[in-house]
């Protein structure tokens, strides 16, 4: 498996280990898969998490099922199913089954094939996000030059570096390019409640790669716009549509709302296998994950001393209602940033590129 930032890999016992997100920043805690069934519950329990990694792991997955079933491939395909169904809204993990599913039902050697291709599907997302990278820092420096800027401010939502994508991530990837290439760079990280995948991960990525960032309460955004302390804006996605609209962690359509009210380009970076081309209008198509509502009620941290501690933060009886992710209509999306080049959030331009 090529990469050299992996959130995930193959042990000498062909086993699969993966970074467990759940731990950082705080702690680097590996977990190991052994079948389809560990896959299938890493993904459910967000021991991983992003578009491209839940894919990554879910062909990985149902490779380990191969290895546990031999050349039973109806069990491996009821194995598979259960792995497909592990979350509703990432559109990579349904594509990754499927493309696993139909090598095997060609398969002569299902083993082998298997392995080979699961570890092709991420081999895929490395050159993905390279180009992905080279292609929105472009975009970066055309923005700045335009401006007249010295120096560039992105906000970014969630998490979509290598921890979600290997190698570079999506919508981390421009600004990991734009610091090869010595572009002076500063990031807003939206905290990313309820699991504070921005403060917890995307920083983590970002103090270790050395680069410019400072994290924000999520309803920051909007003000800094105003006062014209955003560039741009760029975004990783989880789904989107055939006719432009995404599907990304809740509160990133409040983020393309005041980035179009203020004039800032709002962009969204993707792998094309993150495309559904059988819907078109995401608010009524795209299945919308609820998560518990214990991820609003409980907070979870390092004391002083750096123990690890849990903290309710609401009363006792009060409900919560915890939606994933939110749809952000194709209207307010300046581009789609691919591994097939800027493409315009509509019917026609992406129908072009699937």
């Amino acid at each position: 498996m090529q990469g050299k930032y992996r959130p995930l890999w193959l042990n000498d016992n062909g086993d699969l280990e993966v970074l467990d997100q759940r731990y950082l920043p705080h702690e680097k805690r590996v977990r190991v898969l052994r079948n389809g069934a560990d896959a299938t519950e890493a993904i459910a329990d967000m021991t991983i998490r992003g578009a491209g990694v839940i894919g990554n792991v879910a062909a990985m997955g149902v490779y380990l099922s191969v290895r546990e079933f031999g050349d039973d491939k109806e069990r491996i395909t009821q194995e598979a199913m259960k792995i497909r169904s592990s979350r509703p809204t990432a559109v990579n993990l349904m594509w990754a089954v499927d493309r696993m599913l139909d090598v095997i039902k060609k398969s002569d050697d299902v083993l082998a094939d298997a392995k080979a291709e699961a570890i092709a599907i991420c081999d895929e997302d490395v050159k993905r996000s390279e180009t992905i990278g080279k292609i929105g820092c472009d975009i970066i420096e055309k923005i700045m030059q335009e401006k007249n800027l010295t120096k560039i401010n992105i906000l970014t939502h969630c998490n979509a570096g290598w921890l979600a994508i290997i190698d570079s991530g999506t919508a981390l990837a421009p600004i990991y390019e734009a610091k090869r290439r010595g572009i002076d760079i500063h990031v807003w990280v939206d905290e990313t409640r309820p699991r504070n995948q921005g403060a917890n991960l995307t920083s983590w990525e970002l103090l270790d790669a050395g680069i410019d960032h400072t994290i924000i309460a999520d309803n920051t955004g909007g003000h800094l716009m105003q006062h014209d302390m955003v560039d741009m804006v760029i975004t990783g996605a989880d789904r989107v549509t055939r006719c432009g609209d995404v599907a990304n962690k809740i509160g990133t359509y409040l983020k393309a709302l005041a980035a179009k009210d203020n004039g800032v380009p709002f962009y969204v970076a993707l792998p094309l296998s993150t495309f559904d081309p059988e819907s078109c209008n995401g608010v009524d198509e795209i299945d919308i994950e609820m998560r518990s509502e214990d991820e609003i009620h409980i907070m979870r941290g390092i004391d002083k001393q750096g123990n690890p501690l849990e903290l309710r933060v609401t009363p006792e009886g009060s409900k919560g209602a915890n939606y994933g992710f939110d749809v952000t209509p194709a209207r307010l999306i300046t581009g789609l940033i691919t591994e097939a080049g800027l493409i315009e959030a509509d019917e026609h331009a992406i129908k072009g590129v699937l």
